[in-house]
């Protein structure tokens, strides 16, 4: 199972918010629920994250075995 727990550690550790996520970098609030569900997204969504954070994929998302 994928999940997005790490996303919110890490932009609690760099101080962004979603509202500057929305307002600042353009992300949408679908998107904020989808990862706030463990929904899926692309991996170019994903890579526009680690850009966006300046991370690593594994400050976004973790891989547990079901």
């Amino acid at each position: 199972m994928i999940s997005f727990a790490p996303f919110y550690k890490t932009i609690k550790e760099k101080n962004i918010s979603t509202y500057k996520l929305i307002n600042q970098y353009g992300l949408s609030r679908s998107l904020l629920d989808r990862i706030k569900h463990n929904k899926p997204m692309t991996t170019a969504t994903l890579n526009d994250l680690c850009n966006i954070l300046d991370c690593d994929i594994t400050d976004i998302i973790k891989y547990t075995k079901d």
